[in-house]
């Protein structure tokens, strides 16, 4: 299951480094494409504000 990314997202960045696939796109909050998404939990685990959960 791919992760999601809620509006509690402050778009600091800090996933889209982490993620080894470059899924996760800039904006008002970051979004993951789940097409592309490996479901490895890297961005998860270093979200500042935990706004990334598995859908």
């Amino acid at each position: 299951m791919p992760r999601f990314i809620t509006d509690s997202c402050i778009a600091c960045g800090t996933c889209a480094s982490e993620c080894p696939v470059d899924c996760i796109k800039e904006g008002d909050i970051y979004v993951i494409d789940p097409e592309a998404c490996i479901d490895c939990g890297s961005c998860q685990e270093v979200c500042p504000v935990e706004a990334i959960i598995e859908k």
